[in-house]
């Protein structure tokens, strides 16, 4: 029992790191030059597929008490942790979309200081944030299974955004710590 419990966590713990790696670098890009070069996408790719393969590993033949496990009252199951990262996939694609590739043109803004925010905040999961409202777990998939399977074809969708879409650093926005810009 406690060893399951410990796996638990761990698989956990796991998949909030490979969200908010895969997010970030798939974000951050690691250039210097005004627009992601194809090297750069190439990266991002790579990060987004490993993460994918991390995330689908870690979710791999759960028992349904394992899904549904919660260490604490005020902590999120695997289940909910996995609902989490699936609409946070839609999520982040959509803020790019809707908000941060329609910002004002941002020339002048230090790309290298960005890239290191985006690559310290996004991932660090020492000081814990309460998930937007969009992004708290409220079932909406009705299913772990359907939750892998929305996760699954919205990364399909991210991996599509990142090779068509051409101007990832024209733009950016405060960021939602309000430490500095971010661009897409």
């Amino acid at each position: 029992m406690i060893q399951r419990k410990e796996n638990n966590m761990k698989r956990r713990r796991w998949l909030g790191v490979l969200l908010a790696g895969a997010i970030g670098f798939a974000v951050a890009g690691a250039t210097r030059a005004q627009d992601a070069s194809a090297s750069d996408k190439q990266k991002a790719l790579a990060l987004l597929e490993s993460s994918k393969k991390g995330v689908l590993t870690a979710t791999k033949g759960l028992s349904e008490a394992q899904w549904n496990f919660k260490p604490a009252p005020d902590r999120w199951s695997i289940a909910e942790c996995m609902e989490h990262i699936a609409a946070a996939e839609d999520f982040i694609r959509g803020q790019i979309e809707q908000n941060i590739l329609k910002a004002p043109a941002a020339p002048e803004r230090d790309i290298a200081n960005i890239d290191a925010g985006i690559l310290a905040n996004v991932p660090d999961r020492t000081n814990k944030m309460q998930a937007p409202e969009p992004l708290k777990p409220t079932n909406r998939f009705g299913s772990p299974d359907a939750a892998i399977k929305h996760f699954i074809e919205s990364r399909a969708k991210t991996e599509e955004f990142l090779k068509a879409t051409p101007d990832l650093r024209g733009h950016a926005v405060d960021s939602p710590g309000g430490n500095g810009k971010w661009d897409a």
